[in-house]
């Protein structure tokens, strides 16, 4: 039977961020700023992190002196920053994968498909800035290749993009789980992009993007398929 603690005792709650920190520890699961941490969410805690980071965002407002109290335009920019992280710019961290229906090869197809562009956003790992571009998908399927909804390449991209990432690790993770989903013969990702931490601070220039691409299967193998595969998209 519970018993009243003892006199003087004050019960100190636990962070909803510890709390998720400690299940991701425990059972030894990195959680860097571009992994998905969404089976370590239970319940009704993605609402509580939102009201934590946003206390957390109003003393980073006030360290930068700013007075949320009588500047209007300021004095619910916590939480709406908050919001915008969790839901919005970061949300492939905290929710699953969206559902993808899968379809057989039912006509055998083998030739070249592209979806694209596929306009993504994105933030900095580094600064926090925008990154916003397009991302092209090649695919070489075989007959016993999974075909996926073309707007679920889409959301998937979006899904692995929605989190603080360089554009070098988020191109490889979009292949390596299209690659895993699909299981074609090939797979090509492209993705050009504009890094605000370039463009906003910095040297501040306006006119370099980023470039990079990842192959798989044929499109590496085969230097005819990989131009067809380049050409196109230029288009």
């Amino acid at each position: 039977m519970p018993t009243d603690p003892p006199a003087g005792y004050q019960s100190v709650a636990v962070p909803v961020s510890e709390r998720i920190r400690q299940r991701l520890t425990a059972s030894k699961t990195r959680f860097h700023a571009n992994d998905n941490i969404a089976d370590f969410i239970a319940p009704g805690e993605l609402d509580a992190l939102l009201d934590e980071v946003s206390a957390k965002l109003q003393g980073v407002l006030e360290s930068l002196v700013i007075d949320t109290e009588s500047d209007h335009n300021t004095i619910d920019t916590g939480r709406r920053v908050a919001k915008m992280f969790i839901n919005e710019v970061f949300g492939g961290r905290y929710v699953p994968m969206p559902p993808v229906t899968e379809f057989p090869n039912v006509s055998h197809l083998n030739e070249l498909m592209i979806v694209g562009p596929i306009t993504v956003r994105s933030a900095c790992s580094h600064h926090l800035c925008p990154v916003i571009g397009k991302v092209w998908i090649g695919v070489m399927p075989n007959e016993h290749s999974n075909l996926i909804g073309l707007s679920k390449y889409a959301r998937i991209a979006q899904w692995v993009m929605g989190r603080p990432q360089i554009q070098e690790e988020a191109v490889v993770q979009l292949a390596d789980l299209l690659q895993e989903k699909m299981q074609p013969d090939g797979l090509a990702v492209v993705m050009e992009a504009d890094h605000f931490c370039m463009q906003w601070r910095g040297v501040k220039d306006m006119d370099a993007k980023m470039i990079n691409s990842v192959m798989h299967g044929s499109f590496l193998k085969d230097k005819s398929l990989r131009r067809e595969f380049l050409s196109l998209i230029k288009r």
